[in-house]
């Protein structure tokens, strides 16, 4: 029987990555106390590589717009705390008022991942104002471009093709002039979630909250204005998604998992979804080896709601999707090297080598981290590498960075190299240890012992 030779190169053997989408209109609260549910924290078989989270209307007043522009929103931090202790590094995020898009990767990706692009698109008031609209974030993963775009489109059934004309203008507005990235229709895959408001025609209030009542939701599915719309418009056809063997997830009382009780009663309705499209799609030949094909596949694990959620009119949707592909690019950008025992009481000297097609800049710079670092702006120490540098040549590099403000610690530390021109760290290190101060087996200096 054949086996897979564990040594192979890994741009020969593929790899498979697990990315957990998160859409939630959260109705401008304020995060809840435990997402655990949410993130999937108790699952301990899930192992995930990413986390692309998208909200829709965040609280965008003028007081919180000022706040979260001095200041980290609440939303994200709150993330960032649950997850950096995960390893998992805020990559990349854009808001747009009630719109907020985040990316989270676990730091051995980091090398591998470049943002390309974020993009806001308004479609409320004729374009001018971004209550309803998209958020993306344009990104290359192991060479693969890869487009996230987290929408929210406008509200009420009788607005189903202005609906469908925002999901056109929102794609139609992904153009990347200026930057060597191709047509959004032609990225390996497109991630698009959000409240895109589709609603369930024909079918009565009461009709439809007896069918969810008795779980008969394929009843429901065949006025569901998405399903509708995809078996009419090409392009909307080429989006996936998965079967919707959840309940509607709009409109409910908040704090409750009671459907609208107010005057209006509002029909139930699949109002969040996840949605993707594969430009490569695996080549069904068995004349191909299964080692070779598919070298780039989506395949979805999970995609549900979690009713535990009230402090919105909303329930989060969540889709767990395992990535499979053969990596375009397997070794980073650049290598580092910390030097010797680091201590205290000493420059570090780092030593650094770069591949022969990376451009450098002199804005590039190398960041000391703790590990556990939420985001790239977490660093302790930094250095310019241009206003460092203590040796050069062709490929090796060797720069001092100053340690001397960092505490005694028994963390580890790891180093991330920043290219300015790629927008994104391109090298990062084994995590380390820096040692405290050594006297060198003689008593410490009594200068400042007290004088009988």
């Amino acid at each position: 029987m054949a086996t897979v030779n564990p040594r192979k190169p890994l741009e020969q053997r593929g790899r498979k990555l697990s990315i957990h989408v998160v859409t939630w209109n959260v109705a401008s609260a304020a995060p809840p106390l435990d997402l655990s549910d949410l993130l999937q924290l108790n699952d301990q078989d899930l192992n995930l590589d990413m986390y692309v989270i998208g909200l829709q209307e965040k609280n965008c007043g003028i007081i919180s717009l000022l706040n979260d522009t001095a200041f980290e929103d609440s939303w994200s931090s709150f993330f960032m705390d649950v997850l950096s202790p995960l390893g998992f590094i805020k990559v990349s995020c854009v808001r747009m008022l009630g719109l907020l898009l985040l990316v989270f990767s676990k730091h051995q990706h980091l090398p591998f991942i470049q943002i390309l692009s974020t993009n806001s698109i308004p479609t409320g008031l004729f374009g001018y104002w971004g209550n309803k609209g998209g958020v993306n974030i344009c990104l290359k993963l192991y060479g693969y471009y890869i487009s996230i775009i987290n929408c929210h489109l406008p509200p009420h059934m009788t607005n189903n093709d202005q609906r469908l004309e925002h999901f056109d203008r929102i794609l139609e507005m992904q153009n990347f002039q200026g930057l060597d990235i191709p047509n959004i229709l032609d990225h390996d895959l497109i991630l698009w979630f959000g409240d895109m408001n589709f609603r369930i025609e024909d079918f009565g209030l009461h009709f439809v909250r007896e069918a969810i009542k008795k779980q008969c939701y394929s009843d429901l599915w065949e006025k569901d204005q998405l399903s509708l719309a995809k078996k009419c418009d090409p392009l909307l056809r080429e989006f996936q998604e998965g079967p919707l063997l959840f309940p509607p997830t709009y409109k409910f009382d908040k704090n409750s998992n009671n459907y609208d009780t107010s005057e209006k009663k509002r029909k139930p309705a699949w109002t969040d979804r996840i949605l993707w499209r594969l430009r490569r799609k695996p080549q069904d030949d068995p004349h191909i080896p299964k080692l070779l094909a598919p070298y780039f596949s989506l395949s979805q694990r999970s995609y549900v709601s979690h009713m535990m959620y009230s402090i919105s009119d909303h329930k989060p949707v969540t889709g767990t999707f395992d990535l499979e592909l053969k990596p375009l690019v397997s070794v980073p950008l650049i290598t580092l090297m910390p030097e010797g025992l680091w201590t205290l009481e000493n420059d570090m000297l780092i030593s650094y080598t770069l591949t022969a097609d990376f451009l450098s800049s002199p804005w590039d710079w190398i960041g000391l981290y703790k590990v556990g670092l939420r985001d790239i702006n977490d660093y302790v120490s930094y250095i310019w590498v241009g206003d460092n540098q203590v040796f050069c040549s062709d490929r090796l590099n060797q720069v001092y960075i100053n340690i001397s403000d960092i505490l005694e610690t028994e963390e580890q530390f790891l180093l991330c190299y920043y290219s300015n021109n790629l927008r994104s760290v391109v090298g990062i290190s084994k995590p380390f240890k820096i040692q405290p101060c050594a006297f060198m087996g003689a008593d410490p200096p009594k200068e400042d012992q007290p004088q009988n």
